[in-house]
């Protein structure tokens, strides 16, 4: 068992904040907008099962900081692993990736995830919570895979062909497509739209309603509306992972000093 503080500051963009039995997760890069990097890649699934193990915790509420929850994929972190040390960058990134979304799916008590806006890169992890909530203004896409020559093996291909159906799900992934909020609310991807100065409120509102259960109920009421999730990402995401994996050592090798690459916004702040 782990408790709130084993894990509270122990990673660096993830702020956590509990009351009542309810925990609050924002992912952010210092104090703003999540960018996505090699980091936050190794520590989610860590984070995951650190708060998986909490018995305190009785819902988890995922969100993340500004307005976007991740527009911004910062490629010189993983370039950094996989030129300093190609096997064991490549090895890192399976193992990690492989745990993602996994570790996610087995966290034990509800998961309500509130999108604070576009989720451009990773949208597949706030989209796997129990329920989802969404601002007017989120955007859904997986900008980071096909269209950018990688495979989208990493658990993207699991979620997308299963929320959207197998045919809208493949045309998603390979064309870039984007799902506007209301798009995603008729499609089921999401279960509710608000304003954004009404979106923690509301998943708060659930969240605390939710805590007052049986923490026995809240357990094996996740459990039993998550066993395809977890069955359908224990097999296949090991598979895609190699896939990508191959398709990535097949292709150009990394080389360079990548120090000096900036993150990859996909949605640049209005000025």
């Amino acid at each position: 068992m782990t408790a709130l503080q084993d894990y509270v500051t122990q990673y660096e963009n993830i702020a956590c904040e509990r009351r009542s039995g309810v925990l609050q997760v924002t992912l952010h890069t210092h104090g703003g907008p999540w960018v996505f990097n090699e980091q936050a890649h190794h520590d989610l699934p860590l984070f995951f099962a650190d708060i998986a193990a909490d018995p305190e915790n009785k819902v988890v509420i995922l969100t993340g900081a500004g307005d976007r929850f991740c527009t911004s994929f910062d490629v010189a972190t993983f370039l950094k692993i996989l030129i300093a040390d190609p096997a064991e960058g490549r090895l890192r990134i399976r193992s990690d990736g492989v745990r993602l979304l996994t570790a996610l799916a087995d966290i034990e008590v509800p998961v309500i995830a509130a999108i604070n806006g576009p989720a451009l890169v990773h949208a597949e992890i706030p989209v796997l919570a129990d329920v989802v909530l969404a601002t007017d203004t989120t955007v859904l896409q997986d900008a980071m895979h096909f269209a950018m020559g990688s495979v989208p093996g990493d658990g993207v291909h699991v979620v997308w062909t299963r929320l959207l159906g197998p045919n809208r799900g493949r045309y998603f992934l390979m064309t870039g497509q984007k799902l506007s909020a209301r798009e995603a609310l008729d499609l089921g991807v999401v279960g509710e739209l608000l304003p954004a100065d009404r979106l923690l409120e509301r998943a708060w509102e659930l969240a605390e309603k939710w805590a007052k259960l049986p923490r026995a109920t809240l357990v094996s009421t996740r459990q039993v509306i998550n066993y395809e999730w977890k069955r359908l990402l224990r097999e296949q995401v090991q598979a895609g992972l190699t896939e990508q994996g191959l398709a990535a050592a097949l292709g150009v090798q990394p080389s360079g000093d990548p120090s000096n690459i900036p993150p990859l916004e996909l949605m640049p702040a209005q000025s």
